[in-house]
């Protein structure tokens, strides 16, 4: 940040009018800065003081003083934008405020700590506490996929009608058991650049996109949200028909439990995370609307990040490890773990104290 230092105090000249100017404005700058300069000398070194060297370098003294002098300058500044003085002292004034907002209200850890407390306690919390809106969007995933399904096993032209081109990536009616089989489920590693590089980063892409975009739309009272929910289960529900009409499903199963566990759980999340916007939106409480998702706003938010990083998780998962594990049992079997881990991740954190 770019500090401004305060306007020299007027001299006599100061007092003079020049051709064409506004003797007046010259004389109430130099006397309003007489008998506050002082206070802003002062809070303009306690901020540098911690800016180089951090909150616990001040006194106890000092420490009270802060937001008295802090209070002080936003006093000034106010003042001074009523009425208009040169606009260097304003620029002076808010660039004290500015700074002086940071050392009284910023943050007092580092980043690697807030990120430590994020992953250890926040984001867990936030899960839990949302948890009946996490309920209902696994319960609007799995109507879409119970309805995906139930469509498309009997009638396999529902699936170009419920699956992209751009998601089906060449699969349809018109694919054999043999072209799922040894060209999707067991379709050859295709080493490491091509599986961590290349795909994860497609996969982590795609997928944050349309996690973001589902809570994003909770602000639309929730039923985009919903509809996107129902969506991804109505996708995976004409997948899971389309391999079970070949007797793929036990496989396929396996195929998607290694990274869609993770996956559809940080989609899950960030339905539940729109949904809680949506509901304090429509019911707002005592407070209103705007105030209600403000202050509510913050465990949607942590609920998202969580969800981005999990969607990281899923690509490394969906990417690198997918087809190099041949064996469906162990892909069930890393499927189950990586669910009990998350699982027990939010409930065991979720209990911690904070520190």
């Amino acid at each position: 940040m770019t500090e401004v230092t305060a306007p020299a105090a007027a001299g006599p000249a100061a007092s003079a009018p020049a051709a064409g100017g506004q003797p007046g404005l010259a004389l109430r700058s130099s006397e309003f800065r007489r008998g506050r300069e002082d206070s802003w000398r002062d809070l303009e070194t306690l901020v540098a003081v911690i800016e180089t060297r951090g909150v616990r370098a001040l006194s106890a003294d000092d420490l009270q003083r802060l937001p008295l002098l802090y209070r002080t300058a936003l006093s000034s500044l106010s003042v001074a934008r009523s009425i208009a003085l040169d606009r260097n002292l304003l620029l002076y004034l808010e660039n004290l405020a500015l700074r002086g907002y940071l050392a009284v209200y910023g943050p007092r850890v580092s980043l690697l700590r807030g990120a430590g407390d994020f992953l250890v306690r926040g984001f867990p919390a936030a899960v839990m506490a949302a948890r009946w809106h996490v309920l209902i969007a696994v319960l609007c995933t799995a109507v879409g996929g119970i309805a995906g399904f139930a469509l498309t096993i009997g009638d396999e032209s529902w699936f170009s009608s419920l699956v992209s081109t751009g998601l089906s990536a060449g699969r349809g009616p018109a694919s054999s058991r043999a072209d799922l089989h040894d060209h999707e489920i067991f379709a050859p590693w295709p080493g490491a650049v091509e599986s961590f590089a290349v795909m994860a980063n497609f996969l982590f892409t795609h997928n944050t996109v349309v996690g973001i975009l589902t809570f994003s739309l909770g602000l639309a009272c929730g039923v985009p949200t919903i509809l996107l929910l129902l969506y991804q289960g109505l996708i995976l529900g004409a997948f899971l028909a389309l391999h079970a009409n070949r007797e793929l499903s036990v496989d396929f199963l396996g195929w998607v439990a290694i990274h869609g566990v993770t996956e559809i759980g940080a989609i899950i999340l960030c339905g539940a995370a729109g949904l809680v916007i949506a509901d304090k939106l429509l019911f707002p409480g005592r407070y209103s609307r705007v105030e209600s998702v403000a202050i509510h706003g913050r465990i949607a938010a942590q609920i998202a990040v969580g969800a981005v990083l999990m969607f990281f998780v899923a690509a490394i998962l969906e990417g690198g490890f997918r087809q190099l594990i041949q064996s469906t049992p162990w892909r069930f079997a890393i499927g189950a773990a990586t669910g009990i881990g998350w699982l027990l991740y939010v409930v065991l954190c979720a209990r911690r104290r904070p520190s």
